[in-house]
C-alpha cells in the first residue's frame, strides 16, 4: 500500500511540475529558442517601425527605419532622417535588389542573395539567425521579455556583440543594442511597432512605384534643399526638364539647359574618369606615416575651379598617410579624386551626379548604418554609396572591407569644403 501511495505520489507531482511548466514557469534558452525557429518557419510576412540611434560620431543620430517583409523573399526597407535630408530604400523583388534615393531621383540594381549572408539589425530572421548561430548565447529574462547576448554578425567586424530583447508574449523584437570590443553602444535600435502576417497590396515592392510614391511624399522643403545644393554644385537649374532626359527640377551642367545626363560610365563597379585638371594642389606630408583618424581630416587642400565641395572621411587605416587631392570628371560629372598611398593604396572619388540609373550584374549590399552602400569587383573592389547629396567610390584592390566600411561609416557627420 505504501508502495503504491508513493508511486501516486510521484507521479502527481510530475503532473504539477509539468502544468507549472506550462503556465507561468519559466522558460530557458533552448525552449525560446525552439520557439523563435517556429516563428520563423511559419512567418509570411510582416512590418515593424523603429528609431535607430548611430553613436559613431561626436553626436548621437537618429534614423527613421520601416521594414516590409513578404515570403519568400520581398524586402521593402525605408531608411530616412529628416533633419539631413536622407531618404533611401532598399528593395528586393523578382527583379534584383535595388537602392533607391528618391530625393536624388537615383536607383542602383544588383544581383544578389543579399540579406542571406548578412546581418541586418532591423530584420528578424536576421536577429534570430545570430541567436542561433553563437552556441554559447547568455540568456535571461528582463520583465516582459527574453534577452539574449549574443555575437555580432554584421559586416563591420568592430561591432562585437549585441543583445536582444524579444517579446514573452508575440516573440517580436523590442530593442537591440550592438557594442564594440570596449563594451561601448555604438547601435541601438527600438522597434516602436512589429505585426506579423501583414496583407500588401500587389505592386508594393515594384520599383518604380516605389521610387514615384516617394518623390510624391518627400517634403517640399527637403526638395528645395536638394535642387539648392545640386545647383551650387553643377550649375543652374532647369526648371521645365525639357530635353534633359531628367526629372524636374535637377541640375544640368554648366549654365546649359540642355545637359542630358551621361550614360555607361559606370561598368561592374569601374570608372571611367575624364582628364584630370590641372592645378590642383596634391597635400604634403609622409605617405607612411602612421596618423589618428582625426588628424587627417580637414588637412587636404581642396580643388576649387569646379565648385565641388569635398567631404572627408574622418577614418584612415593606420599606416596610411594623407591624401593627395585632383580634379577630374565623372562622364558629365565634375568630381574630386583622392589618392591614399602607405600599407593599403585606395582612391575615393566623389561627384555630386545628375539623375541616371546604374545596373549591376553583381554586387553585394553593405549596411553603413546612415546608409547603404554596393561593393562590387573581385580582386579590385569598388564600395559606392551615397551621403549628403554626394556619390562615393571607394576603390582599391588590397583594402580589406571591413577597413572599407570603416572609411564609408566615417563620412556620417562630416561637411564639406
Amino acid at each position: 500500500m505504501r508502495r503504491r501511495i508513493w508511486g501516486l505520489s510521484v507521479v502527481l507531482l510530475s503532473v504539477v511540475l509539468a502544468l507549472a511548466g506550462c503556465f507561468g514557469g519559466k522558460k530557458d534558452a533552448g525552449a525560446v529558442v525552439k520557439d523563435l525557429d517556429s516563428q520563423v518557419e511559419k512567418l509570411e510576412s510582416y512590418t515593424s517601425s523603429g528609431t535607430m540611434t548611430l553613436h559613431t560620431g561626436t553626436e548621437p543620430q537618429e534614423y527613421q527605419v520601416e521594414v516590409s517583409f513578404q515570403k519568400p523573399s520581398y524586402y521593402r526597407i525605408s531608411l530616412s532622417n529628416d533633419k539631413k535630408d536622407i531618404s533611401q530604400i532598399v528593395l528586393k523583388n523578382d527583379d534584383g535588389v535595388f537602392v533607391l534615393t528618391p530625393h536624388l531621383n537615383k536607383s542602383f540594381r544588383f544581383q544578389s542573395d543579399w540579406p542571406k549572408n548578412q546581418g541586418q539589425v532591423y530584420l528578424y530572421e536576421s536577429l534570430v539567425n545570430s541567436i542561433n548561430q553563437d552556441k554559447e548565447r547568455q540568456f535571461t529574462t528582463d520583465g516582459d521579455s527574453y534577452v539574449f547576448d549574443v555575437l555580432a554578425n554584421y559586416s563591420n567586424s568592430s561591432l562585437s556583440r549585441q543583445k536582444i530583447w524579444i517579446n514573452k508574449k508575440s516573440f517580436a523584437p523590442q530593442t537591440v543594442e550592438i557594442y564594440d570590443a570596449q563594451n561601448k553602444p555604438v547601435v541601438v535600435m527600438n522597434f516602436n511597432d512589429f505585426k506579423f502576417n501583414e496583407t500588401f497590396e500587389k505592386d508594393y515592392f515594384d520599383m518604380q512605384r516605389n521610387m514615384t510614391s516617394a518623390r510624391i511624399t518627400l517634403p517640399t522643403m527637403g526638395l528645395e534643399t536638394q535642387q539648392g545644393k545640386a545647383a551650387a554644385q553643377t550649375g543652374t537649374i532647369d526648371q521645365t526638364g525639357k530635353g534633359t532626359a531628367q526629372s524636374s527640377g535637377t541640375a544640368t551642367q554648366g549654365t546649359s539647359t540642355q545637359g542630358t545626363t551621361q550614360q555607361g560610365t559606370v561598368q561592374q563597379g569601374t570608372v571611367t574618369q575624364g582628364k584630370t585638371q590641372q592645378g590642383a594642389a596634391p597635400v604634403q606630408g609622409n605617405a607612411a606615416a602612421q596618423q589618428p583618424a582625426s588628424s587627417a581630416a580637414g588637412t587636404t587642400a581642396v580643388p576649387q575651379s569646379q565648385g565641388i565641395s569635398l567631404i572627408e572621411p574622418s577614418y584612415i587605416p593606420t599606416g596610411v598617410g594623407k591624401p593627395k587631392a585632383s580634379e577630374t570628371m565623372l562622364g558629365e560629372n565634375a568630381a574630386i579624386l583622392l589618392k591614399y598611398t602607405g600599407n593599403y593604396n585606395y582612391t575615393l572619388l566623389e561627384s555630386r551626379p545628375s539623375d541616371k540609373s546604374v545596373s549591376y550584374q553583381e554586387g553585394e549590399l553593405v549596411d553603413l548604418g546612415y546608409s547603404f552602400g554596393v561593393l562590387t569587383g573581385g580582386e579590385k573592389k569598388t564600395l559606392l554609396w551615397m551621403a549628403q547629396g554626394t556619390e562615393f567610390r571607394l576603390s582599391s584592390g588590397d583594402l580589406p572591407v571591413d577597413e572599407m566600411v570603416q572609411i564609408a561609416i566615417s563620412v556620417q557627420g562630416m561637411s564639406g569644403k
